[in-house]
């Protein structure tokens, strides 16, 4: 049974030393995504993950997000995958197919392999809205992305130990 209340998160958290976790990071829209990822890695170092353990790749654009995801989550090695990107809309129906996709392909990545992966792409109406989201007025979302997959792996973590120890 999984204890009540709310597990310890943010600054609350345990440290999360032996973990590895890899970065996705769309090229376009790069004066934002790298922002994310600023915040990303910081956050990563805040609660004990070392350089050593953060791995990079950057792709494309955030439809090719899942994909490079999948990659690093079939490996052995990796624990979280985090993926940063930043869709804004424009004046056709493209902005849309873009969003519904890369949201489904990350969420049937972690589904299908059982890794966190760390949502980061920003879906905005306006370059503005993007600027506030990577480190402006709203935060940062690259630095939400990385504590919701060291989140995730907490809970994963409390609810195999208390699947273990309901069978003793």
């Amino acid at each position: 049974m999984v204890s009540e209340g709310r597990p310890e998160s943010r600054d609350g958290a345990p440290p999360s030393e032996g973990l590895r976790v890899a970065i996705v990071v769309a090229r376009y829209h790069d004066d934002i995504t790298t922002r994310l990822m600023t915040g990303a890695r910081a956050r990563l170092a805040e609660r004990g993950i070392g350089e050593e353990d953060i791995e990079v790749a950057w792709a494309p654009g955030a439809f090719e997000l899942p994909l490079i995801a999948l990659g690093f989550a079939s490996r052995e090695d990796i624990d979280a995958v985090i993926c940063l990107g930043c869709v804004i809309r424009g004046d056709t129906d493209h902005y849309q197919w873009v969003c519904q996709g890369v949201t489904h392909g990350i969420q049937q990545v972690s589904l299908e392999t059982g890794i966190p992966i760390g949502f980061g792409v920003l879906t905005c109406d306006t370059i503005e809205q993007a600027d506030a989201r990577a480190g402006g007025a709203e935060g940062c979302k690259g630095t939400e992305a990385a504590d919701a997959v060291l989140d995730t792996i907490a809970a994963l973590d409390e609810i195999a130990a208390n699947d273990e120890s309901a069978g003793d």
